[in-house]
């Protein structure tokens, strides 16, 4: 699907989902400034972001929240079921392993990888644990389209060139470097250091 929706907008999609699944069962209708004040936003900034979706507000009563629950999922593709691996299983690659937040967003870590060999044949977090040299077969056998890069500077790049060329389209890199990949293969870095230093500096 082609989008001309900003990542910023797309950014927020996920948060209004989080919120209206935090609500009460009961609650059937929902209006943007409800969402708005919840979340410390501007109304007309809630109803831009999800006039994206094909979920519409009604005069005097606003989203009826299950539909616009379905529209967010179907908009974020939650309703699909989608596979990824990990490569490095160190202290962060073995904590999302075990984060179960994944699968509400229809993702699946269906295996991972580590230049270490003895964790290969290992499973951390119940997902079973690979060498580097097994990643190609296992993207092919998986069908897997993401991957998350979860290895120290040094290596991260040498990592993408091998999921890239495996098939890969898509990369979360926590590695404390800018990834270089085709401009088919979407990157997003996060360097989860530097954003604390942000946040400091703000303080």
């Amino acid at each position: 699907m082609i989008r001309d929706i900003p990542e910023i907008s797309l950014q927020r999609l996920p948060v209004y989902l989080n919120y209206l699944k935090s609500l009460p069962e009961g609650d059937k209708y929902i209006s943007s400034g409800t969402i708005a004040a919840a979340l410390g936003m501007g109304e007309v900034l809630v109803r831009k972001d999800l006039a994206y979706t094909s979920s519409s507000g009604r005069p005097k009563v606003g989203y009826v929240r299950a539909e616009l629950i379905a529209a967010l999922e179907e908009y974020l593709g939650c309703d699909k079921k989608r596979n990824a691996v990990l490569v490095g299983v160190g202290g962060l690659g073995s904590a999302l392993l075990a984060y179960g937040g994944f699968a509400k967003y229809g993702i699946d870590i269906v295996e991972a990888f580590d230049s270490d060999p003895s964790k290969a044949g290992t499973r951390v977090g119940g997902k079973p644990v690979g060498g580097d040299g097994d990643i190609p077969a296992a993207v092919e056998r998986s069908g897997a389209a993401l991957a998350i890069v979860a290895v120290p500077a040094s290596a991260a790049q040498q990592v993408c060139d091998v999921l890239v060329s495996a098939g890969i389209k898509g990369i979360l890199n926590f590695a404390p470097v800018q990834l270089r990949a085709p401009e088919s293969v979407v990157v997003r870095n996060i360097d989860v250091g530097a954003s604390l230093a942000i946040l400091a500096s703000l303080l």
